[in-house]
């Protein structure tokens, strides 16, 4: 019997590599997650608008569930509306993306634990795995722009870059993690194996926030695939 799962999605690489390992592993995807806090309004990991991440989930034919939250109250939301995606979705698993930080595994442990799921963490390993995860993405076929950065990490220079064999070259002479765990830059996935549409970003703009700098794209079109 094929296990069904709920994927924590931020619409970045990580997410998306967790996505692509579950789907070679068997593992049906029932539901994408992702959390807007209403202090913002927009998701919770990458600060994106949820009109995008609406439109990875048609790219791939997948369902996105939004949970609604607060910063105060975040936990307790997520368990709340996962307990009801459980029955909705016959859901077995909750998977997150994350990579190697062991207080982002304990809390995603204890909220499965909660709701009565199976933990799962495809893409686990050890930090110095990093930049072989890295490579990895950049071999899959997937198409990500960095749409985020911390100003006191990268520079402007890095928005907009795409993660290719000279963004892997770049990165290692950066004194921080190769896959930006700790937030040195996020992500946006626009087209790669596992999706049935593309998603063009055109005429971004840089919105600069208290530590980091992001690109805001005023043009957005889903493009179908022949």
């Amino acid at each position: 019997m094929t296990k069904r799962v709920a994927l924590s999605w931020s619409g970045g690489k990580d997410s998306c590599l967790a996505l692509d390992k579950l789907t070679k592993q068997g593992v049906e995807v029932a539901c994408l997650i992702t959390t807007v806090p209403i202090e913002i309004g927009r998701t919770f990991g990458h600060g994106e608008k949820m009109e995008l991440v609406n439109l990875q989930a048609k790219a791939l034919d997948i369902p996105v569930e939004f949970i609604s939250c607060t910063f105060e109250d975040y936990t307790n939301s997520f368990a709340n509306a996962l307990k009801s995606y459980k029955h909705q979705y016959q859901l077995d698993g909750i998977a997150f993306g994350d990579l190697y930080l062991e207080e982002h595994r304990e809390w995603g442990e204890q909220l499965a634990k909660d709701t009565s799921l199976e933990p799962i963490y495809p893409l686990w390993g050890r930090k110095e795995d990093a930049l072989h995860l890295l490579a990895t993405f950049v071999q899959s076929g997937y198409k990500a722009t960095v749409i985020r950065v911390r100003e006191d990490v990268l520079d402007i220079t890095w928005l907009g870059r795409q993660l290719d064999t000279a963004f892997i070259y770049d990165m290692m002479t950066k004194d921080c993690c190769p896959m930006g765990e700790s937030g040195e830059y996020h992500t946006f996935v626009s087209d790669g194996p596992l999706f049935h549409a593309k998603i063009e970003l055109e005429q971004p703009e840089i919105i600069k926030f208290e530590t980091t700098q992001k690109y805001e794209f005023q043009k957005i079109k889903l493009i179908q695939k022949e």
